[in-house]
Formats: structure tokens, C-alpha cells, sequence
């Protein structure tokens, strides 16, 4: 009797817990609803765009969908094929996304923080004219693709590349860039780092603004002696926040890269599968075989691929928190 007496008071007493939380948000709610007014739009552009669709996509990963039937649910089927059938993502997919990332991520990072910091040196008069001339390849985007690269490398001799190269004597015959295979990925790298200054070189450049000018003063009588060593020592560390900015944003903008072989190209599929990206494999599946559930499983595959470049960029870049002895 009295092992029920306490339990039935623990339960009451967790009851009143709960009703007391609940009133607690109930009150904040009320209190604080104006604020919520100004971010409600946001928050449904951001459940409508982002959260429904991940959730969607990871639910049609464990079905097989064309489409135009109904769904019918296979489990992990698709992962199982994804990883032990699909030699496609095996063999092209996988290892060209790898070393397309590896150089062009931190490659267009490293170069994007090397420029703005040249920039940064420039008298204030002419800094926005050479910030803007960087700047503007990554907004003309699929149009400075179509218009110089596929001029550049056209596989004639009217092509830039190819009638520099007669001229100088040092090929004998025109070179078809753009469709040979031993090519097309050192291009589309060549590419990606030409448009790779795009907002992360900005949230670069204006971080170097905000570095405290005093720091470098006590850097010096603290014993550095050349630029070098102030930006490992005082710039890099005073700028987190803008390089953790910019390496989130140049990996999502390397992991969705896979348009760039199409522009090039004019294909769907680069020829012998030599500019497949991830991102290809997917285009591939959903928009021209119509499997979608097959592609929601791709997709979710390179959602955690994502998910695990930005939690290295958090440790490198992030804020640390201070343990209290």
C-alpha cells in the first residue's frame, strides 16, 4: 500500500511538473509572440523548403518510386544496392567527387583568402574595382561557362586554346577538350576555381576589415616579424567567424558542383563518365531513369557526406568552448 501511495505521488508530482512547464511556455509564448510574428516568415520558407523536403527525401530513400505509380516500400534495398551493385557510384561517382572536392575545395578556400588578403593591402580608392572583378565570374555563372570556357576549349581550330598551342608549334592537330575523357576533369577544376570567389571571398574580405589594427602593434613588440606571421598569429585567429562562413559555403558550393560538367559538355553524362559527380548520379537517376527512390537514397548519401565536411569545418573553425576547472 504504501509502494502505491508513493508511486501515485511521483506521477502526481511529475504531472504538476509538466503543467507548470507547460504554462511557463504558454506565458513566453504569449509574452514574446510579436517576435515570432517577424520570424514566422522564415521559419515557413525554411520547414517548406528544408525541412519537408530532407524529411521526404530520406523517406523515399526506403521506397522504389517512379514517379507515375504508387510507392512501394523496399526497406534499404536501395542502399544495399547503392553500395554493393551500382558500379557507376562505386567507381566514377565516388572517387570524382572525392578528388574534385579535395582540390577545389580547400584549393578555391586557399585562394579565396590569398586574394582578399592582396585586396585587403590595396589603397581604399581602388580595393572595390578589383573586388568586383573577382566577384562577377561567380555571378555570371552558367552564362561565363557557355561563353568563354566553351570558346576557350572548343575542340577546332577557331578554339583559343587549341589555335595558341598551333600557333606555338607545340601540338600538330586540334585537341577536343571538352569530350575526351583524360580532359574534361582537370577543366571543370580549372573552372571552379575561376568562379570559387563568390560570397565567401566577400565574408573574407570584410573579415579582414574588422580586425582590431592594434593587435598587429602588439604583435610586434610581442616578437613577430614578418606578415606571415601575423596573419597565422593574429588575422586567421581574429577571423573565425568569416572562415567558418566561407568553408561552409565552399563546401555546399563543391558538393553541388555536378552542373558544371553538363554546361561544359552538353550532356547529361560526360563522356566515359569521367565528370560524374555525386550530384550527376543523381540527375541522373531521378531526371532521366525516373527512379526516384534510388535518387532520394543518393541524395541522403551526399546529405551526410555534407553534414560531416561541416562538422570538420566547426572543429577547425568553430568557436571553443572554455572548460572551467
Amino acid at each position: 500500500m504504501n509502494a502505491g501511495l508513493a508511486t501515485h505521488r511521483t506521477t502526481t508530482s511529475r504531472g504538476a511538473r509538466v503543467r507548470r512547464k507547460t504554462t511557463l511556455f504558454i506565458r513566453q509564448l504569449r509574452r514574446d509572440l510579436f517576435c515570432y510574428l517577424f520570424l514566422a516568415p522564415f521559419l515557413i520558407c525554411f520547414l517548406a523548403f528544408i525541412i519537408i523536403p530532407v524529411f521526404m527525401a530520406a523517406l523515399l530513400g526506403f521506397t522504389s518510386y517512379d514517379g507515375f505509380s504508387g510507392l512501394r516500400f523496399i526497406g534499404i534495398d536501395n542502399y544495399i544496392a547503392l553500395f554493393t551493385q551500382d558500379i557507376i557510384f562505386l567507381t566514377k561517382a565516388i572517387p570524382n567527387t572525392v578528388f574534385f572536392a579535395l582540390l577545389v575545395g580547400p584549393g578555391g578556400y586557399l585562394l579565396a583568402f590569398a586574394f582578399a588578403w592582396l585586396i585587403h593591402q590595396l589603397p581604399l580608392r581602388i580595393r572595390d574595382y578589383y573586388t568586383l572583378a573577382f566577384y562577377a565570374p561567380s555571378m555570371a555563372g552558367g552564362v561565363a561557362l557557355s561563353v568563354v570556357w566553351i570558346a576557350a576549349f572548343s575542340g577546332d581550330r577557331v578554339g583559343y586554346v587549341n589555335n595558341f598551342l598551333l600557333s606555338m608549334g607545340w601540338i600538330e592537330s586540334p585537341v577536343i577538350w571538352l569530350q575526351d575523357p583524360k580532359h574534361l576533369m582537370n577543366i571543370m577544376i580549372l573552372v571552379s576555381l575561376w568562379i570559387s570567389f563568390s560570397v565567401g571571398f566577400l565574408a573574407m574580405l570584410a573579415g579582414l576589415q574588422t580586425v582590431n589594427k592594434e593587435l598587429y602593434e602588439a604583435g610586434r613588440i610581442d616578437g613577430i616579424s614578418s606578415r606571415l606571421q601575423e596573419v597565422f598569429y593574429i588575422t586567421l585567429p581574429s577571423m573565425k567567424p568569416q572562415m567558418l562562413f566561407s568553408a561552409v559555403m565552399s563546401i555546399v558550393g563543391t558538393l553541388k558542383a555536378g552542373s558544371i560538367s553538363v554546361q561544359l559538355t552538353g550532356m547529361p553524362i560526360s563522356p566515359s563518365y569521367s565528370g560524374h559527380l555525386i550530384i550527376n548520379h543523381i540527375d541522373d537517376y531521378a531526371f532521366i531513369r525516373f527512379e526516384l527512390g534510388y535518387a532520394s537514397a543518393v541524395s541522403v548519401v551526399l546529405l551526410l557526406l555534407s553534414y560531416f565536411a561541416m562538422r570538420f569545418a566547426y572543429r577547425l573553425f568553430g568557436e571553443k568552448e572554455e572548460t572551467r576547472a
